[in-house]
């Protein structure tokens, strides 16, 4: 069986990522990211995902973005924005994270080569997304053509493949997909601003486009949502 890394947020998309690649007989090694977020409540679901697809390996990485700010996930001095109106949906909002999925994929790619593996899978998306750059088609390719100029395995002959199974799909069939490929959606966590105990707030960019992708896909949405009282 051919190698596979999967970077795994914890969240719905990485969770169906990794249904993928266990579909196309991939061995699974995840990566996750203790980056310095708002909260640990993804990198526990990321544990639960990575239990759920028994990987061969699950490396979380510490590295600490609040270094350089610049985004509601990883400072305390930006609020995370709730309730966006349509007027607004067009616009990057303040939890992108600078040049994050830049600095994941150098990772998955450092631990490619030392395994030699030559495909990563990322679950990025440009349909039901909060806008965010690094998860268009075109930063993809720029990055696996980089990839291959940069890497002692690609120079060899063995190319890098950035696979990106949910690039172009609504988050309702992302759902519909993962639920036909036995992905269980209660594990995961996609919001970014939780309560203590781990609750989704509800009203983020991130569940929003959650809540919606399982009305859509009439499909049971199993999150744990704070009571509309305590919003």
């Amino acid at each position: 069986m051919k190698k596979a890394v999967i970077l795994l947020s914890g969240g719905l998309d990485s969770a169906t990522c990794c249904a993928y690649a266990r579909k196309e007989l991939f061995r699974l090694y995840a990566m996750s990211f203790s980056y310095g977020q708002r909260h640990s409540v993804e990198l526990e679901a990321a544990k639960r995902v990575a239990s759920f697809f028994n990987v061969d390996q699950h490396k979380i990485i510490n590295i600490d973005l609040r270094a350089f700010g610049g985004s509601s996930l990883t400072s305390s001095d930006l609020n995370v924005p709730k309730n966006r109106t349509p007027e607004n949906e067009n616009s990057i909002p303040n939890t992108y994270v600078p040049a994050r999925n830049t600095i994941f994929l150098s990772y998955a790619l450092g631990w490619a080569e030392v395994l030699k593996c030559h495909d990563i899978f990322i679950g990025v998306n440009s349909v039901d997304y909060s806008g965010y750059p690094d998860c268009r088609p075109e930063f993809i390719a720029s990055y696996e053509k980089m990839a291959n100029l940069a890497t002692k395995s690609a120079v060899e002959g063995n190319l890098i493949k950035i696979h990106t199974p949910l690039i172009s799909m609504s988050k309702a069939d992302i759902i519909k997909a993962g639920t036909d490929l036995g992905v269980d959606y209660s594990i995961t966590h996609s919001c970014y601003d939780p309560s203590p105990d781990g609750h989704a707030c509800g009203t983020c960019d991130s569940c929003i486009i959650r809540r919606n992708g399982f009305s859509s896909a009439h499909i049971k949405d199993p999150t744990k949502y704070i009571s509309k009282e305590k919003r």
